[in-house]
């Protein structure tokens, strides 16, 4: 077979422009498909650390937000509700926080990287109740001793202003502690550790 008189040149462009055109097409079909694998705006936003501007809450106030779709709890404590800490520390299951999972960044009685702020997950450790924030005291319908702090409704689960359990209590554990950090004075971030 002779190749006098063919034209290679167009033989070449049909070829070139035919594989152009089903790559081209390969990637229509494949690009929706790996896409449908990345997490969603909602997903994405559902994770994202928030953050928290603690200008408008005055000291003694509870502010919730949501994080990853759990009540977070920020809570300004006065000086006396951190000096109260200390009161009730034989009434605690847990007053160390040593069996509770948290950062490590949050030891001590108040749980908290500044004594007058505590972050913690709004759901009771029994049954995911929410507790009430009952700052008041004394307040013997709840506990003798009571100092301040949350109190579980459905099941009468106690937590004082650091969220640690009451013994006695449903609850096993203390609230649990997110990760956090504060990126000014008054304003922290939910869902990043502290650096």
């Amino acid at each position: 077979m002779s190749t006098e008189g063919v034209d290679t040149s167009r033989r070449r462009f049909l070829t070139l422009a035919t594989t152009g055109m089903g790559v081209v097409g390969g990637a229509a079909v494949v690009w929706p498909f790996l896409a449908s694998l990345r997490p969603s705006a909602k997903a994405q936003a559902a994770g994202a650390p928030v953050t928290v501007d603690l200008t408008a809450v005055e000291p003694g106030q509870k502010l919730s937000v949501t994080w990853r779709g759990k009540a977070v709890w920020v809570v300004r404590r006065t000086p006396e509700m951190v000096a109260s800490l200390d009161k009730v520390t034989a009434d605690l299951t847990d007053p160390e926080s040593k069996s509770s999972l948290q950062p490590a960044y949050v030891k001590g009685a108040g749980r908290s990287i500044k004594p007058d702020v505590l972050v913690t997950i709004g759901n009771c450790t029994h049954l995911g109740c929410i507790p009430t924030f009952r700052p008041e005291h004394p307040a013997p319908d709840i506990h003798p001793h009571w100092e301040g702090g949350f109190f579980c409704p459905c099941h009468g689960s106690k937590f004082d202003l650091a969220g640690r359990v009451y013994k006695g209590s449903p609850a096993p554990v203390n609230l649990v502690i997110p990760p956090h950090r504060f990126a000014s004075d008054l304003s922290v971030v939910i869902g990043e550790d502290q650096a």
